[in-house]
């Protein structure tokens, strides 16, 4: 099947052969993002981007991956306006905040429901999960989930990459079998399920089968033994399980 412009990316990600397609998909969605955030295109310059970067913030993770980045000024610019807008909003907050009555139960308890939550923590909450970068980011990576079942109905070599691959880490495993209820019929669902779960059974046992002989390797009879495919066990086998790089250094500005 000859590429289009969207597939490129999807058909580069899986010729890599990582560990998971999908996470150098959203490695290389999340680096463009920062960069269009700091880089030298200045975007923090242009009003449009400030207002959207002002209300919807950035989370805990890539506060910091920012401030790695580097560009101490144009941090400092979409702070200040962030800070202008969250100002406002905290002292609406303030002004409509009343206290409410607690129950005996309720004190007892571990656990709020959400109709119990004090209204500051439901707010100030809401801002942990806002965050321009993750939701641009989330925003292109489904697109891309759409282009992978496109190209899995459509692609035999495509497919035939996909089965006999490296698999996936278990959280886009995870993304990929509720997309497929969506993007599948019964019939492609009945081949891509079993066909699936072969791939991460045979992927999974690899990657304990590497991890098994990196820790063997610490053995003394066994130090001048191959390495085989053990020296970077550790961070595939945390890749595996829960996505991302975990050996990747950070990503500063170019």
């Amino acid at each position: 099947m000859k590429e289009k412009l969207y597939t490129i990316p999807l058909n580069d990600a899986v010729n890599v052969q990582d560990e998971c397609p999908f996470c150098f998909i959203e490695r290389k969605l999340e680096q463009d993002a920062m960069d269009f955030v700091l880089g030298s295109s200045s975007s923090y310059m242009e009003s449009d981007i400030r207002e959207q970067t002002d209300k919807a913030g950035f989370c805990r993770e890539h506060t910091k991956k920012m401030f790695d980045y580097g560009n101490t000024l144009g941090n400092s610019l979409i702070l200040k306006t962030h800070y202008q807008k969250l100002r406002k909003e905290m002292h609406e907050q303030f002004q409509s905040f009343t206290p409410g009555k607690s129950s005996l139960l309720g004190r007892l308890r571990h656990t709020q429901s959400a109709s119990e939550k004090n209204p500051l923590q439901a707010w100030a909450e809401s801002k942990d999960c806002s965050c321009y970068i993750c939701r641009n980011v989330q925003e292109t990576f489904d697109r891309y989930i759409e282009t992978f079942f496109y190209l899995y109905r459509n692609d035999s070599a495509f497919r035939d990459k996909i089965e006999h691959g490296k698999g996936f880490c278990l959280h886009h495993f995870g993304v990929l079998c509720g997309s497929a209820d969506r993007y599948l019929n019964e019939k492609e669902k009945a081949a891509f399920y079993p066909a699936m779960f072969k791939l991460m059974e045979e992927n999974f046992a690899r990657i304990e089968e590497d991890i098994t002989w990196l820790i063997d390797k610490f053995d003394y009879r066994n130090k001048d033994a191959d390495w085989k495919n053990s020296k970077d066990a550790l961070q595939r086998g945390m890749q595996k399980l829960r996505g991302g790089y975990p050996a990747d250094p950070v990503y500063k500005a170019k």
